[in-house]
């Protein structure tokens, strides 16, 4: 495991395999991603059309938002979908996984061995500061992208707008990285893809699964894992688009918000319950725990009951709420308010209807 000091900074160290229990896979689209890459500091963030910056979870690509990311722009948004280093356009495929030559494949060397938080850090904080000279910023992470999310909100809160969690790690100082979240016995129900894993992780570098497996067995784990009530022929596009490898060291990086920065940002979080990979009872605690840590700024809660890991189908729902924080932003040296609720400290939960499913 990397260590770290409270301002998320690499200090190096091994990584081991616990990212693997409820690996927090965030999946693929078929669609070409948008990839932006680091700038000059930006100027102070002016009145103008509001920017999302979507940031994609493991083992996935910019690409993966491209439904959410059409609705958004039909709705007179700019939008963002951010490839993370050696993803999507700049995406490694082994040859051997072309040749499904699985011997080959467990120790084929990656390049995306050696990249960690610091090198996503510095992908999405670019983005944001080019985006922040035309305009408000909506920061968005799914899955794995929830630590950038976080890392970023900390680096350049004065540049957020407001910053959302879709069914996302959130790290606290309780659980600092996500290895430290998918082991939290509040995620025991969670589907782990051990099983799939191709070659040695701690040799290889990186997190590495066969998408393309013909096997039943695997095909029924991924499916549960990421689309359960997905018809087969969405979840084999879903597959489609995603990649075999994820740095190991992308897990163990400390992604903790500092209260008097990360915690100035308005934020809400997208809460899915059907979630078998990042299970529902870890996305509560990640919340209860951000809340406890800024009593001032809770998050605001929508539930999507019938939503498994990779959301609704239909990308309407979501891209309803994440058009509303356009508008919900608040400078972010100013606290928001809000009132507890029953489930933990500072909730503020939208319960969409049940008919929403994926």
């Amino acid at each position: 495991m990397f260590m770290m000091d409270d301002t998320n900074e690499e200090q190096g160290g091994a990584t081991r395999r616990t990212a693997l229990r409820g690996l927090g896979l965030a999946v693929g689209g078929m669609a070409s991603a948008t990839v932006l890459g680091t700038s000059p500091a930006a100027a102070a963030p002016r009145h103008g059309t509001t920017t999302y910056v979507l940031v994609h979870g493991t083992h996935s690509a910019g690409a993966f938002w491209t439904p959410i990311a059409r609705e958004l722009v039909l709705r007179g948004h700019r939008v963002v979908m951010v490839d993370q280093p050696r993803h999507g356009v700049e995406a490694f495929v082994a040859e051997s996984y072309q040749r499904q030559d699985l011997a080959a494949l467990a120790v084929e060397p990656s390049p995306l061995k050696g990249l960690g938080l610091d090198d996503y850090e510095a992908r999405v904080t670019g983005v944001v500061r080019r985006a922040a000279r035309n305009g408000p910023v909506v920061l968005v992470g799914h899955s794995l992208g929830g630590v950038s999310v976080s890392r970023v909100g900390d680096a350049v809160p004065h540049l957020l707008h407001h910053i959302c969690y879709m069914a996302a790690f959130c790290p606290s100082r309780v659980l600092p990285t996500a290895d430290a979240c998918t082991a939290a016995p509040e995620n025991a129900d969670a589907v782990s893809p051990v099983e799939l894993t191709v070659g040695d992780p701690d040799r290889l570098g990186v997190l590495r699964l066969n998408f393309r497996t013909g096997v039943s067995g695997e095909l029924a784990l991924l499916k549960e894992m990421i689309c359960a009530d997905y018809p087969d022929a969405d979840f084999r596009r879903t597959l489609a688009g995603m990649q075999t490898d994820e740095p190991v060291a992308a897990y163990a990086g400390r992604a903790v918000g500092r209260a008097g920065r990360w915690g100035r940002v308005p934020r809400t979080y997208l809460r899915f319950g059907r979630d078998r990979t990042i299970a529902t009872a870890l996305q509560d605690r990640m919340i209860a725990e951000a809340d406890a840590s800024t009593p001032g700024n809770s998050f605001r809660v929508h539930d999507f009951p019938g939503a498994s890991h990779v959301g609704p189908l239909d990308p309407t729902p979501v891209a309803d709420v994440l058009d509303t924080l356009a508008a919900r932003g608040l400078p972010s040296d100013l606290p928001t308010t809000g009132r507890p609720a029953p489930r933990s400290p500072g909730f503020r939960r939208t319960c969409l209807p049940s008919h929403v499913r994926c």
